[in-house]
C-alpha cells in the first residue's frame, strides 16, 4: 500500500498561496534543493489539479539549464490531474481522471509502490483532506508573511497529527513532517 502524502510550500502565516515574491522554485538552497529532490525519488504519481497541472506544464519542461533536477523528475513521474475540462494533457506521463477522481486515487494508494504525493493544487488538496485518505503532511515553512491567502485545510476540518520530522534549511525554510494519526502509513 502506497503512502499518499500531501507537501505543501507554506508562507509563515500558513498560506500556500503564492501572492507574492516569498517563493522561487529554481532558486533553493541546496539543502533545501537536496530534501526536495530526496522525496521525489520517493514518489511514483503526483497527483495535481488542473490550474497547478497547467502551470507546471507551462514552466518546467521549458527549463532547458535546471540545475535543481526539478524538471528531470516532472518529465520522469506519472502525473495524474484531476479535471473536468482538460482534455489531452500534452505532457509525457500525464492522465487527466475526471469526476471519479476519488475512486482513483483509492485504486492508485491501494497498489504497491513508491509514494502519491499531491502539491499546490489548492482546489484539490481541501477536498483530498476531506477524504480522509491523505496518510502524511509534509509542510515546508518559509520565512515570510504575507497575509493572505487560502489555506490548506478546510474550514471546520479536525485531525490529530504525529510529528514525524522537523529540519530547517539554511535560508530558513522549515520541513514540519506529520502523519495522521492512526494511519497505517
Amino acid at each position: 500500500m502506497r503512502t499518499l502524502a500531501i507537501t505543501q510550500n507554506l508562507s509563515a502565516d500558513g498560506s500556500p498561496e503564492f501572492l507574492g515574491d516569498w517563493f522561487d522554485p529554481t532558486s533553493h538552497a541546496p539543502d533545501l534543493n537536496e530534501e526536495v529532490l530526496r522525496q521525489s525519488e520517493a514518489e511514483d504519481v503526483l497527483l495535481l489539479g488542473r490550474q497547478t497541472f497547467e502551470d507546471f506544464r507551462s514552466f518546467w519542461p521549458q527549463q532547458s539549464d535546471d540545475r535543481s533536477g526539478i524538471a528531470a523528475h516532472l518529465d520522469r513521474v506519472h502525473k495524474v490531474v484531476v479535471s473536468t475540462t482538460l482534455g489531452d494533457p500534452e505532457w509525457t506521463n500525464s492522465t487527466v481522471v475526471g469526476a471519479q477522481w476519488r475512486d482513483r486515487v483509492r485504486d492508485l494508494k491501494a497498489q504497491d509502490g513508491g509514494d502519491v504525493v499531491c502539491t499546490g493544487s489548492l482546489t484539490l488538496c481541501p477536498a483530498l483532506i476531506e477524504t480522509g485518505l491523505v496518510d502524511e503532511y509534509r509542510l515546508f515553512t518559509f520565512p515570510a508573511v504575507q497575509g493572505r491567502g487560502r489555506r490548506l485545510f478546510p474550514d471546520g476540518f479536525e485531525a490529530r497529527l504525529e510529528l514525524v520530522e522537523s529540519r530547517s534549511f539554511s535560508n530558513g525554510v522549515v520541513l514540519t513532517r506529520y502523519r495522521v494519526s492512526g494511519s497505517g502509513s
